[in-house]
């Protein structure tokens, strides 16, 4: 996991630094220059321009000026508060103007997209960040008009928020986070890498049955029986020993090898609490639609369902709108519960869609109800109760299909079912499903194409 700190913890850091703020500004011009070499290939006849501003970024800046000058660079260096229109020719620069002080507002155009110089060979200039490209809110990932895109960014000791949130996910390029001595042990949010889903993920004992790891799944209804379909058959394809799925009203024609059971829409609780004490989890939610008496009977098979639980969809829907409050329903569970709203349900389940701090946003909404929330989006964020949080980054616009978070779902439920912990068994659900869907076409993929992948993504990392 990559540690990641918001612009105010990062300032109590350096603060509590033992060495002088100077050492620190030389390790990290240091490592911009470091890195600004391997932009440049060699670094004798190249051509640098460092925007520097006033505070410590621009400090950062200057000092690997002064390292890439004694490698035989030709350095321009420019203010940042009197920055022209447009830039000396050269072959890279150093945006070391704002940092991490900036907060969204006013776009401050230091310098334009379209005004970008072209380098003295004709070829588009590379653009090097320093912590963070300038005018991109470090909280949020806000970013203005202004901002100059990079093509990497160096940021030091952990990642900001605006690295992985919004236009400065986009922005930022590609991330190299570098160790200048500085303390971030006590970070309460991370960025899941891939051995950390592989780590996380239950591998199945060599004498399992198929009972070890069962997953039930009430989803799907007349005219939406694809979500429970697609449900069910992510849960076992992402290792459940045992998947029970049933539609209320409906017949689903899942795979031969799920379990189905049809469900009358005024027995739903019952005849589904009867025999759930053989499985490890239940799922419930996807396209059950909305109609009252089949969510009359899922708040109660919430309340009383005794075994992990993931609640998606229309599941969340029927949380929102009980007579009692979402928070009296969840919190009396006292089980492992995992919420998986997006932002139209975040705001069923609060009343408003989320903010730009989409961090305090989960945060919130998981202290409240005392369950695991992930908080879909572009960058997934799973928050805890305890306000710890996992990020998941790994996605792109491939997941944007329909039936992709019912395929969600059923992985987390076949996580939870193997025994992970609920916040671990969202994020690596998270990452797999991301990866899946990686490994498809770029354009057409489909969620049935995702959960014929998950075996592949799977494997592979074995």
């Amino acid at each position: 996991m990559i540690p990641i700190v918001t612009p105010e913890e990062m300032g109590a850091v350096d603060a509590a630094a033992p060495e002088p703020v100077e050492v620190l500004i030389d390790r990290a011009g240091r490592e911009v220059a470091r890195v600004a070499l391997t932009m440049l290939g060699a670094p004798y006849g190249r051509v640098v321009t460092i925007v520097a501003g006033g505070g410590n970024n621009g400090a950062d800046g200057r000092t690997a000026g002064t390292y890439l000058a004694r490698r035989g660079v030709q350095v321009h260096l420019v203010d940042a508060s009197s920055c022209p229109p447009v830039l000396p020719p050269s072959d890279l620069v150093i945006d070391a103007a704002f940092g991490t002080g900036y907060r969204a507002g006013p776009a401050r155009r230091w310098v334009a997209p379209d005004v970008v110089p072209t380098s003295r060979r004709g070829a588009p200039v590379s653009v090097l960040a320093v912590d963070i490209p300038s005018g991109v809110d470090a909280l949020t990932g806000a970013g203005g008009s202004g901002v100059l895109p990079a093509d990497r960014t160096v940021t030091f000791q952990a990642l900001k928020p605006g690295l992985v949130f919004g236009a400065g996910a986009r922005l930022a390029g590609d991330v190299e986070v570098v160790d200048i001595g500085l303390d971030v042990s006590r970070a309460d949010q991370y960025l899941v890498e891939a051995h950390d889903a592989e780590a996380w993920w239950p591998a199945r004992a060599a004498d399992a049955h198929k009972w070890q790891g069962a997953v039930r799944i009430v989803a799907g209804s007349p005219g939406m029986v694809g979500a429970g379909r697609l449900c069910a058959e992510a849960a076992a394809r992402s290792g459940a020993g045992l998947v029970s799925l049933s539609a209320p009203g409906a017949d689903v024609d899942a795979r031969s090898e799920i379990i189905q059971h049809r469900l009358d829409a005024s027995d739903v609780a019952g005849a589904v609490l009867a025999d759930l004490d053989r499985f490890g989890a239940l799922v419930v939610g996807p396209g059950l639609g909305r109609d009252d008496e089949v969510m009359t009977a899922v708040r109660s098979l919430i309340a009383e369902a005794a075994v992990p639980l993931v609640i998606d969809g229309d599941g969340l829907f029927a949380t929102a709108w009980s007579d009692d409050s979402a928070a009296t329903l969840l919190r009396s569970r006292g089980l492992p519960t995992v919420l998986t709203p997006h932002d139209g349900e975040y705001a069923l389940l609060t009343g408003e869609r989320p903010g730009p701090d989409r961090v305090a946003a989960a945060r919130a909404l998981s202290v409240e109800l005392s369950s695991t929330v992930l908080l879909k989006g572009p960058t997934t964020v799973v928050a805890s109760p305890d306000g710890s949080v996992l990020v998941v980054d790994h996605g792109d616009e491939r997941l944007a299909t329909a039936g992709s978070g019912d395929v969600l779902a059923g992985m987390i439920g076949a996580a939870l079912a193997a025994g992970a912990p609920p916040e671990r068994a969202a994020a690596a659900a998270a990452w797999f499903h991301a990866d899946a869907a990686r490994r498809g076409p770029r354009h057409g993929l489909v969620a049935g194409d995702i959960v014929d992948l998950l075996p592949i993504t799977r494997s592979d990392r074995r």
